[in-house]
This record gives C-alpha cells, sequence and structure tokens, in this order.
C-alpha cells in the first residue's frame, strides 16, 4: 500500500491521461508568461515570479508530481528567457537573479510537492468515503433480507459498481481459484463464512485495495448477516416449541375433559343395559345414549386427528372439479339443524378437495346452528368476479370484535364466542379455515354483538380444462 501510494505521488491520477497533462504544462505556462507581461508596469519582475506557481499548482493538482517538477523547470526556464535580464536568452546578467530564480525554482518544487500530496490524501479519504458507504449499503442488503443468500446477488453488483469491477461475486460457499478468476476467503475466525470472487488481472492497487480495506468490511457484515439468520431460525424454533407446548398442554385438558365426558356416558348406559329388569323403553333410550355419545366421541378424534395434520403441513388436498353447491348441501345432512339454501344457478365448478370442503362447511354450519337461538341458518353462495363465495350466516347474539380472529384459534372456548366441533372443544372452526386455506382459499367472519355472524368462504375460480364440463355438469344437475 505504502509503494503504491508513493507511486500515485510522483505518476498521479493516469486517468486524466499522460497527453492532457502536457498540454496543460505548456498551456499553463504560456498563460503565466503572458500575464507577467501585463503585470511588469505595476510590479518588480523577480517578485512576479510566484505567479507561474498557480501553474505549478493547478498541473501538480490533477496530474501529480512529475508533471508538476515539469512546470517548475519550464516556468524557470520561461522566467529566465522571457522576462530576467538579458532577456532572449537563458543567461542571467546579475548574482541576484540567479539568487532570485533558484528560490523560485526551489518553491515551484515544494509547491508541487504539497499540492500532489494534498490532492493524494484527498483522494485517499475519498475512497475511503465511498468504502465506508459501501459497507453500510452492504449492511443494509444482508442485514434488511430474510436470509444472507436471498441478497448475495444485490450485494455482489452493488460490489462491482463501487470497485469499478467488471463483476463480482459474493458466494456463501469455498471457491477455488482458476485462471479466469480471483478469490479472498471470507472468515470469522477460523470459520469459513464463504467467498468474494473478482476477475483476474486486476490493477494491482485496486487488489490491495480489495485486500486490505474491503474484504475485512465485507466479513464483519456477512457474519453478522450469518448470525442474524441464525439467531433467527433459533427464535422461530423456540417460538414452534413453545406453540407445540400449548397445543399439547390444550390436547391434554381436551382430552382430559371432553373424551372423558362420552366415555363415561357410555360407562354409564352400559352398566345400565346390563340390569337383568330393564324395561324395553329404558333400554332404548340408553341404546340410543350410547350411540350418540359414540358418534361424538368419533368426532372428537376425527377433529384432532384433522389438526394434526394440519398442523405437521400434511393435509395435502386432492384437488378435482367439484360443484360447491353439491359440497353444500352434503355438509348439511349431517348437521341437526335448519338451513336455508340461496345458490345461483350458474354457479361454476371450482378445482378443490370435496371431502376437506365438505368437511369445512359441515363445522362451520354446525357452529353457526350451534348458536342461532333456533333460527334458520342461511347459507348463499354466488360468483363474484373471479372468486366464489360462500356465506353462512345465523341471527346468533353475534361475535365481540375481538374475538373475530381468536375463533379460529385451536380450543379457543372463550365465553360465548363461536367455537366449532362436538360441544364446544374449540376445534371444528380451526380446522375449517385450516381445509379452506389448503385448496388456496379464504374464510373469516364478520359480525357485530347482537346481530349475527357471517362466515365468508372465498376460493378461486378457475377456467375449466375443457368446454364440456359446464354442459357435464349442467346434465348432472337435470338428471
Amino acid at each position: 500500500m505504502a509503494a503504491h501510494r508513493l507511486q500515485r505521488l510522483v505518476v498521479g491520477d493516469t486517468r486524466r491521461g499522460v497527453l492532457p497533462g502536457i498540454a496543460a504544462v505548456g498551456a499553463s505556462v504560456a498563460v503565466c508568461t503572458v500575464a507577467i507581461f501585463g503585470l511588469r508596469e505595476i510590479a518588480p519582475v523577480l517578485s512576479l515570479g510566484v505567479v507561474y506557481l498557480l501553474a505549478v499548482l493547478v498541473v501538480a493538482a490533477n496530474w501529480g508530481l512529475r508533471l508538476g517538477l515539469v512546470t517548475a523547470v519550464a516556468s524557470a526556464l520561461a522566467y529566465n528567457y522571457f522576462h530576467i535580464p538579458p532577456t532572449g536568452r537563458f543567461s542571467i546578467a546579475e548574482s541576484e537573479n540567479v539568487v532570485g530564480l533558484v528560490a523560485f525554482l526551489v518553491a515551484a518544487v515544494l509547491a508541487s510537492s504539497v499540492s500532489d500530496l494534498a490532492r493524494s490524501r484527498a483522494q485517499d479519504a475519498e475512497e475511503r468515503r465511498r468504502e465506508a458507504d459501501l459497507s453500510a449499503e452492504l449492511a443494509r442488503t444482508l442485514l434488511g433480507a430474510e436470509a444472507p443468500a436471498a441478497a448475495v446477488a444485490t450485494a455482489s453488483r452493488r460490489l462491482a459498481q463501487a470497485l469499478d469491477l467488471p463483476s463480482a461475486a459474493i458466494e456463501l460457499r469455498a471457491v477455488e481459484a482458476d485462471e479466469r478468476r480471483l478469490v479472498f476467503p471470507l472468515r470469522n475466525g477460523a470459520r469459513t463464512l464463504g467467498t468474494l470472487v473478482v476477475p483476474a488481472k486486476l490493477p494491482e492497487p485496486l487488489l490491495a485495495r480489495v485486500q486490505r480495506r474491503v474484504v475485512p468490511a465485507l466479513e464483519a457484515v456477512l457474519a453478522a448477516a450469518l448470525e442474524r439468520e441464525e439467531l433467527q431460525r433459533e427464535v422461530v424454533e423456540t417460538a414452534a416449541l413453545r406453540r407445540g407446548d400449548t397445543v399439547k398442554t390444550a390436547l391434554l385438558r381436551t382430552v382430559s375433559h371432553d373424551l372423558r365426558s362420552p366415555l363415561t356416558a357410555i360407562a354409564t348406559a352400559g352398566e345400565g343395559l346390563s340390569a337383568e329388569h330393564l324395561a324395553d323403553a329404558d333400554r332404548r333410550e340408553l341404546g340410543a345414549v350410547v350411540t350418540e355419545e359414540a358418534a361424538r366421541l368419533t368426532r372428537l378424534i376425527d377433529n384432532l386427528l384433522d389438526l394434526s395434520r394440519l398442523e405437521a403441513g400434511a393435509a395435502e388436498p386432492s384437488r378435482e372439479w367439484i360443484a360447491v353447491d353439491d359440497v353444500l348441501r352434503a355438509a348439511a345432512e349431517g348437521a341437526r339443524a335448519d338451513f336455508s339454501f340461496a345458490v345461483d344457478r350458474e354457479l361454476p365448478l371450482v378445482r378443490a378437495d370435496a371431502a376437506q370442503l365438505e368437511r369445512a362447511f359441515a363445522n362451520v354450519m354446525e357452529n353457526a346452528a350451534a348458536h342461532a337461538g333456533g333460527h334458520p341458518v342461511s347459507v348463499r353462495a354466488r360468483a363474484v368476479g373471479g372468486r366464489l363465495v360462500v356465506r353462512v350466516v345465523d341471527r346468533g347474539p353475534g361475535i365481540p370484535a375481538a374475538q373475530l380472529e381468536r375463533v379460529f384459534a385451536p380450543f379457543f372456548t372463550a365465553g360465548s364466542a363461536r367455537t366449532g366441533g362436538a360441544r364446544g372443544s374449540g376445534l371444528g372452526l380451526a380446522i375449517a379455515r385450516g381445509f379452506v386455506e389448503a385448496n388456496r382459499g379464504r374464510l373469516w367472519v364478520e359480525s357485530l354483538p347482537g346481530q349475527g355472524a357471517s362466515f365468508v368462504c372465498e376460493l378461486p375460480i378457475e377456467a375449466p380444462p375443457v368446454a364440456g364440463v359446464g354442459a357435464a355438469r349442467a346434465q348432472d344437475a337435470e338428471a
């Protein structure tokens, strides 16, 4: 780096070009020479030599010390030839003029050196400012992304632009160098973070700058980004474990209460059926209790299994072309409630899993019926734009605004909130939303306290693959 700085001090900024520098030497010396002719009437010639220092400073500041020294010598020669007696030749008549010329030459050389040193330091400061800006931008890019792997391409492009490189790549792995590329390993202690890859045969000063200043900054930023990613992963895992513990706790509570209730009823009814002197009416009643509680237990177990599949992401739908009105009527068959249907006749088919949607609609409709206060539950379906919208509306007590989203949480059974599933297990609506979302739909609830609730399900509408699908559906409806 010191050798590079010395080279730049002497040679100057080669990007400005040598020929323009030589032209600037000649032009600046000529301008100063003509200017002194105009100033000789108001000042002694020996004091006017400082005018040439302007040319020396301009050239040295823009083209370096080498051309600055050339300007100093050319100025001394022009000063001697045109202004120090005897003029028109390079001889000096008086000794004081020799001293004045030597003093001017020394002053010109010193001024050139100081000017070039200041220019060099200004360039160093500008480079460091740009590198600081680059480090800050890389930090924003890598730390602002969800994962460093998603941001390295953008960071690589910005790095290449900032360093005037034809290309650059940040790889999050070890890369071997070859004849076309150079590699700079990025490490954090003994740990390898990745590799910075740049083209081969770059100028030595630029490579030294990359190695000494850019690579350490990139290592620090990349280490922070990877550490942040690891911390985020740990936070997600911790949250998942905590949520799993919550689900397990709620599941144990459900098992200890909701499973025990039907089992107790079944056991009690079974003991009653074993009595020797039991009337036929009582026997039928106890048998009905066993059947009803067994069905309740089956529904609860099915809900628990469905919830576990949804939580594990294993509820992959079998998507087929289905008629939603048929699914709605099938869902209503198992519910002991009065439903009124208002379904458009030209309702389009949708691609979804019929079994999953039937289970979702059944849970929503059972929940609405349980809170309808004996009034019929309205089921409406129509196509709106590119979506098929199903509304299940009741005239129950409604849902408080604070619970509109919580009713879809597993095991939520607070107060009079809507909670699907058998007798308030708090699973039905959670399963309904999970199955709807698995089929690329949305399920939410709209309600005002005291004015009932409207559960809204949206499903995407796709164009059938063949024109005959609609006709086949119409024929089935007529049959």
